[in-house]
């Protein structure tokens, strides 16, 4: 069967990691803009004071807030039927708080959008990407305050008057379950204890965690309300990272602690979101911990009314779970596991499924029923930029290749799959490790982990590879 003829081919950014221009046109500084840079071998910081004598790679990241109408100029000519961006919070309402909006900042993405929409590209657009206002965080405690909730509200709304006409797909928060983890704190959050001294490994209160991710989920409940409210034509999406679980062997211990685990990180935030209401297994892990929900009156209605109309997720890998001790783990993104003995790693040690794919959205569409898109999919690496300007990344084509394959046959099982986003448009700061050497873009851009660089743009052999998918609709075995 193939393709549908108006399936969303494209690639996905974040603001944070491709926008720089981190104090100019009137934003303010957000949760990113906090963080250091890192490597593999050294993590990630987070500083409450912008220290000058740090480096901070969202502050410039890749220029796309300078060298936009470029990047989409490239787009274009990729072929691009949808681009998926974000909107920095804080580059519309600088502290968050706010009552009236920065017009500098809704000019700024208005010509993004009309640019996108001359081309021909669909903006697909994230409402909150780890990027909330740091002035929330330290005045409010981010999400365990109510009033966040009602902050955000009036930032969709001015969003949604603005943009109407100019953007029909939204997706409310980024990889909402982030939060079911500690890590989750402060990006999806934004609660920073003061007691943390690593905030990849932070304070946790379990307890905050999850009543401030309830208010998240109230938060995105009136985001989709208002979306349809002032527009009809909105569609509005939630976001998960699907990290996909299979037991490493068939003792039965191993199977049911992936099955409690798929229950609490992956299926937990999609039911709430798409079926508008707390699943029931989630009753006896909340029992377990100790944790009591705080629930206002009118909070079980609003989450009914706001229910998403499509779910969207990133793919990149499979772990495996087993309850025996000494087995040889691996790393991935946001959870690590078990090593898969039937699966090669990449070079930052993310093990490769691209089956994981069809059994991923075959088990995504029996659970909800509702249109899947994939908004993140992609292989970080260290490319190398050849003296005469071409990149050869053979492995990156074949890591979308095979992954393409699989969603081919997940179309041909029925699903009802409408949009594929490869992670990443362009290179871009790395969320993980916040370097520029684990390459993730389809366009190289020529910036090095220590700031230096031209920021010229070249075309990766998997750009080229990727305009020919697009244009022939998927039909990759000629490719």
């Amino acid at each position: 069967m193939g393709f549908p003829d108006n399936f969303l081919w494209g690639a996905a950014s974040a603001a944070n990691q491709v926008e720089g221009g981190w104090n100019e046109g009137g934003k303010g500084d957000s949760i990113s803009d906090h963080l250091t840079s890192g490597s593999r071998e050294s993590k990630r910081r987070f500083t409450r004071i912008i220290d000058s004598g740090l480096q901070y790679p969202s502050h410039e990241a890749v220029d796309h807030y300078h060298r936009f109408r470029e990047d989409i100029q490239l787009f274009a000519e990729a072929g691009f039927k949808a681009y998926r961006l974000s909107i920095t919070w804080s580059r519309i309402f600088p502290l968050g708080d706010e009552t009236e909006p920065n017009e500098e900042g809704l000019r700024f993405y208005e010509q993004i959008f009309d640019l996108c929409r001359e081309y021909g590209i669909e903006p697909i657009v994230t409402l909150d990407h780890f990027d909330m206002p740091y002035h929330l965080v330290e005045k409010y405690g981010g999400f365990t305050s109510r009033k966040v909730i009602d902050f955000f509200e009036h930032y969709c709304r001015t969003v949604f008057d603005r943009y109407k006409g100019k953007v029909r797909y939204w997706i409310t928060f980024n990889e909402i379950n982030f939060a079911c983890l500690p890590m989750g704190n402060l990006e999806i959050l934004g609660i920073y204890d003061k007691r943390t001294t690593d905030y990849t490994d932070p304070y946790d209160d379990p307890k905050k965690r999850y009543q401030a991710l309830h208010h998240v989920f109230l938060a995105s409940a009136k985001a989709v309300r208002a979306a349809h409210e002032i527009d009809p034509e909105n569609k509005v999406g939630c976001m998960l990272s699907h990290v996909t679980f299979y037991p490493l062997t068939c003792n039965p211990d191993d199977l049911l602690l992936t099955q409690s685990t798929d229950h609490t990180f992956n299926d937990f935030c999609g039911d709430v979101q798409v079926k508008g209401e707390y699943p029931w297994y989630m009753k006896s892990f909340f029992r377990d911990n100790g944790i009591e929900l705080a629930f206002a009156e009118g909070d079980a209605e609003l989450l009914k009314q706001g229910t998403v109309d499509f779910y969207t997720f990133s793919y990149y890998m499979t772990n495996c779970l087993t309850t025996k001790e000494g087995t040889e783990v691996t790393a991935g993104n946001l959870l690590g596991g078990a090593k898969n003995p039937y699966l090669e790693t990449s070079d930052w040690g993310w093990q490769i499924d691209p089956k994981g794919v069809r059994y991923t959205l075959n088990k995504l569409y029996d659970r909800y029923q509702i249109p899947l898109m994939i908004v993140e999919n992609g292989l970080g690496a260290a490319d190398v930029l050849n003296a005469d300007g071409t990149i050869h990344d053979d492995y990156r084509i074949d890591y979308l290749k095979r992954h393409i394959e699989q969603m081919e046959l997940v179309v041909n099982d029925g699903v009802d799959l409408i949009g594929y986003m490869v992670w990443s448009a362009t290179d871009i700061v790395s969320s993980s490790t916040g370097e520029m050497k684990k390459r993730y873009g389809l366009i190289y851009v020529d910036k090095n982990d220590d700031g230096t660089g031209t920021m010229n743009r070249y075309r990766k052999d998997s750009f080229f590879w990727y305009q020919s998918v697009i244009r022939s609709n998927g039909l990759i075995e000629n490719q």
